[in-house]
């Protein structure tokens, strides 16, 4: 029976265990360009214990950034900074990849010259961003503008975008991609049609929907190698204006083509808060026999939780939040049975090291 502690196989990766440090925003680049630093590196080689570490989105060009103080990796600048962290992570022993990430609508007036963000369709998502006022200083939650629809002949450009980012990747030293599809971003947004009203080649049936993720996805494993790419998705999320009762089946028929492909895993992002949809089995069941690369899952996981759905089968690695915050050696307290933390969520957004780099491991008293 596979347990958290087991080894795995994803892709090319041997990971230690099954557990995973799940992709969460932390907002603490250097400003100005959004660059990683070393409180980054630190951060990110406390935990890499973990089976595998998934980093926080980073924007793959400028029109992707739609929150504050987050990282990118469209510039010089970012690849170096990134190159810290993967090296900080490669000498604890760890493996890291870099979720590329594009917000679609999910974003801000200030982050786009026109004040405009794009998205398949104009449609206002109905929800807010994390955004730092520049005279204040003051970070908050903001509503989103109406979006502007993509042209056509822009698409094979923001696919370009991509495969550029799996390249500056690859040169920061990441060990692969997590390609962010999850959650009402920008690929998200194609593939519903409660946010995609276009009439082209990208809109309308199933196989136009998945159309932009597939070649999105085409794209980066022709740069780095299909087998050191993975894919967030969320297919019961209902908020952000996604919900679509047809969002599950859409994603199943993307899931096969990104079989076809050859891609290391599938992650998926599983709502958490109270009164969220549940993944139910169905679907679990419906995508392993899709897609026979591995899968991820997360969202408030605890141990026994975990240990359940690797049981059963339905899942290869779990990925770990709130926990891996508080404890960064949370493979440790899990297989001892030591006590956990708690989060403080007063600190996740922006700030300095308290509440990031300042949470320490077990010690057992003398």
């Amino acid at each position: 029976m596979t347990t958290l502690f087991d080894t795995a196989k994803v892709g090319p990766f041997d990971l230690p265990s099954r557990i995973a440090l799940a992709p969460m925003t932390r907002c603490r680049t250097d400003q100005p360009g959004n660059i990683p630093n070393a409180m980054m590196a630190e951060y990110y080689a406390q935990r890499a214990n973990a089976g595998l570490i998934i980093t926080e989105a980073t924007q793959i060009t400028q029109q992707g950034q739609g929150y504050s103080f987050t990282p990118g990796i469209h510039s010089q600048e970012q690849v170096a900074g990134w190159r810290k962290v993967t090296d900080a992570v490669h000498q604890a022993g760890g493996r890291i990849v870099n979720q590329l990430w594009h917000v679609g609508r999910m974003s801000h007036a200030m982050f786009h010259e026109d004040g405009q963000p794009v998205a398949p369709s104009a449609i206002a998502p109905d929800s807010t961003v994390w955004v730092v006022d520049p005279e204040t200083g003051e970070g908050g939650m903001v509503e989103c503008p109406t979006p502007r629809a993509l042209e056509t002949d822009e698409i094979a450009g923001v696919i370009a975008d991509y495969a550029q980012a799996a390249r500056n990747a690859k040169e920061a030293g990441f060990d692969g991609v997590e390609i962010h599809a999850a959650n009402g971003y920008l690929i998200d947004e194609f593939l519903r049609a409660s946010s995609n009203k276009r009439t082209d080649v990208y809109g309308g049936s199933v196989e136009n929907r998945i159309r932009f993720a597939v070649e999105a996805v085409e794209a980066v494993a022709a740069e780095i190698g299909a087998d050191r790419v993975g894919i967030r998705i969320s297919p019961f999320i209902t908020q952000r204006g996604m919900d679509d009762p047809e969002a599950p089946d859409t994603i199943l028929a993307m899931a096969r083509e990104l079989g076809r492909i050859g891609i290391a895993y599938i992650h998926i992002a599983e709502a958490d808060w109270d009164d969220a949809p549940e993944t139910p089995r169905r679907f679990r069941e419906a995508l392993r026999e899709v897609f026979h690369g591995a899968i991820i899952v997360a969202g408030g996981y605890d141990k026994e939780k975990a240990g359940a759905i690797l049981a059963e089968g339905l899942a290869d690695v779990v990925a770990f939040g709130r926990p891996f915050i508080a404890n960064p050696d949370l493979p440790r307290r899990y297989a001892d049975d030591l006590p956990l933390a708690e989060f403080d969520g007063d600190t996740l957004f922006g700030g300095d090291h308290n509440g990031y780099t300042t949470y320490g491991n077990y010690e057992v008293a003398a």
